[in-house]
């Protein structure tokens, strides 16, 4: 790795610092400590979003959701997911809405626009049917903000809004698990190693961070898994799997 490629963190908000968030009490009563929060990701992540896709990849059924208050949602869980315990924690009475059924006034608190088997990759997933890959996460993201500003009626107020949220992205597993692990499908493995993979999955992904936070946005949230990428060592006559930290790609703004 080049030894001038550096992280540029001080836009982004670890994770594990959110998760402190548990150490406060005091939410039953008191307003949500952000405005809003906004999701990016994949199965991890996804509340519907899927639900009235052509795709293998919904779960809007039982036995999931079985233990959530709703029932099955498209959450890919027998109850809540890590982003549902992130919101209450951050104070909101309510979970942010799917983008498939965001309406009205529901999207001032934040969106989710997550999608289960999506990738940073486009084509990633596409085995499964429907997704709905980063790429049109972030379009979408800016049809809320549209939305936004309608709603508010002024910029300004939306910019001072949306500079307060925070941005989950959570993605980029099944790069590799729905598309380069399967070379009978795609064709990633047989044009890239696996370190050459790794690399412009990175640099894929810093580009659309940057298209995120262009917008002048709040902190965001970025899964440590997506930085720190798991290696897997594929040879001839077994697989073998370990981790290599990956910070290949400077994230600069």
């Amino acid at each position: 790795m080049d030894s001038k490629m550096h992280l540029q963190p001080w836009w982004l908000l670890p994770i594990s610092l959110l998760l402190q968030l548990s150490n406060l009490k005091n939410w039953a009563n008191a307003a949500p400590q952000v405005p809003c929060y906004f999701i990016f990701g994949d199965s991890l992540s996804d509340s519907g979003n899927n639900n009235n896709l052509k795709t293998l990849a919904k779960v809007n059924y039982r036995p999931y959701g079985i233990d959530f208050p709703k029932g099955p949602t498209g959450r890919f869980s027998n109850g809540r997911n890590v982003q549902d315990a992130i919101v209450e924690l951050l104070g909101f009475e309510e979970y942010m809405p799917p983008f498939a059924k965001s309406e009205k006034k529901n999207i001032l608190q934040g969106v989710n626009y997550a999608s289960g088997a999506s990738g940073i990759l486009d084509e990633t997933g596409s085995l499964m049917g429907a997704r709905v890959p980063m790429s049109i996460q972030i379009r979408n993201h800016k049809t809320i903000i549209a939305r936004i500003r309608k709603i508010l009626r002024n910029d300004s107020s939306t910019e001072k809004l949306l500079r307060q949220c925070i941005y989950s992205i959570q993605i980029g597993s099944n790069d590799f698990v729905n598309n380069y692990f399967k070379p009978n499908f795609y064709n990633s493995s047989h044009g890239y190693s696996l370190s050459e993979f790794a690399t412009m999955l990175v640099r894929q992904f810093a580009h659309q961070i940057k298209k995120v936070h262009a917008a002048k946005l709040g902190p965001v949230v970025i899964e440590s898994s997506v930085f720190i990428i798991q290696s897997h060592a594929v040879t001839e006559n077994n697989t073998r799997f370990g981790t290599e930290s990956i910070l290949l790609m400077p994230l600069m703004c």
